[in-house]
């Protein structure tokens, strides 16, 4: 057991494998009740502020369930919802939250504004995403794919396919250094994370006997995967200007039927944190694969994303218990 009570939760980095193992243990106990119908409420009378400045789906309807099925209150303020930043300085803004909320969820693009509403809000801070980091994301992955694998932690072996400098290339690498996974990280090299990032999973991989892999070459970070994810290839903010670019970098690192057959292994998975562009039935999405000359899904293949080897819904379902196993192990 570990106290995690009054905790941010910035980035994975913070926490140790114990502690991170700790939280999918909880996860998974709530998610059991959940499902048992015998859940029972740990945060009544707690009130979490949402701040985005990002919009959402899956993060801010977990939040909210997590937080209404243990008793809490929430109160989402949207991009327009709220001064930060704006007319008023992001310590301030935390100041006047924290004296009312008793946590803070945040969710942008600057890591730097979430760290400073952690050094002055005087309450636990969530990231639901920044552009650097995405930690409740990845404990919604590590459950998921220890459910769909019977592995522990540090048996688990995934590649991840695309723009590795992203906040899912950077997470998925450095959670799997602490948790001690086999990490192989599959990217154009002038798309491989930060060097400073590499260097935080270098030294938590000594800690934790993790094996890393940084590679160009599909063949060589497939080889015998468990599981495979990608994320979009043009995130959000950025201008229409980079999607060609980004398309022909990223266009041999699609994940298609050829690229799961080239881990073979039989049960290998595919994921994704979703949105995903894999068919023509966004605006955006039939924008960007018009702009690749694709039919079929831009960083996925639709046969792919549709078929029994997807495994993205899961991942999106326990976005929910992870969450709240955050929120329990936090303030309750």
């Amino acid at each position: 057991m570990y106290n995690l009570r009054n905790r941010h939760f910035l980035k994975e980095a913070d926490f140790t494998a114990g502690e991170l193992t700790h939280l999918l243990r909880l996860a998974a106990a709530l998610k059991t009740a959940k499902y048992a119908g015998t859940e029972v409420p740990r945060l009544e009378g707690k009130e979490i502020a949402l701040v985005f400045e990002k919009t959402s789906t899956r993060t801010r309807s977990a939040f909210e369930v997590a937080a209404y099925d243990q008793g809490a209150h929430v109160t989402y303020l949207d991009p327009s919802g709220s001064q930060l930043g704006h007319k008023e300085s992001v310590a301030d803004t935390a100041r006047v939250l924290g004296r009312m909320y008793d946590a803070i969820e945040f969710r942008g693009s600057s890591q730097a504004a979430i760290e400073e509403l952690a050094e002055h809000a005087g309450v636990p801070v969530y990231n639901g995403l920044t552009d650097e980091w995405h930690p409740t994301q990845m404990l919604a992955d590590f459950l998921t794919m220890h459910e769909a694998s019977h592995k522990a932690y540090d048996e688990i072996s995934y590649c991840y396919m695309g723009d590795a400098r992203s906040n899912m290339g950077r997470s998925l690498l450095v959670m799997g250094a602490i948790m001690g996974s086999d990490v192989r990280i599959c990217a154009p090299r002038e798309l491989w994370p930060p060097g400073d990032v590499h260097e935080i999973a270098v030294a938590r991989a000594k800690e934790s006997g993790a094996n890393i892999t940084l590679t160009a070459d599909p063949q060589e970070a497939l080889h015998g995967a468990d599981f495979v994810h990608t994320d979009v290839w043009v995130s959000m903010g950025e201008p229409k200007e980079v999607w060609r670019e980004r398309i022909e970098l990223l266009r041999p690192y699609r994940v298609t039927r050829k690229t799961l057959d080239m881990t073979e292994n039989r049960r290998v998975r595919f994921m994704h944190c979703l949105p995903s562009f894999h068919d023509r039935n966004t605006t955006v999405g039939a924008e960007v694969m018009a702009e690749a000359g694709l039919d079929d899904g831009l960083e996925v293949s639709d046969d792919v994303f549709s078929s029994p080897r997807s495994i993205v819904f899961d991942q999106a379902e326990n976005r929910l218990h992870t969450i709240k196993a955050v929120l329990v192990a936090t303030l309750a």
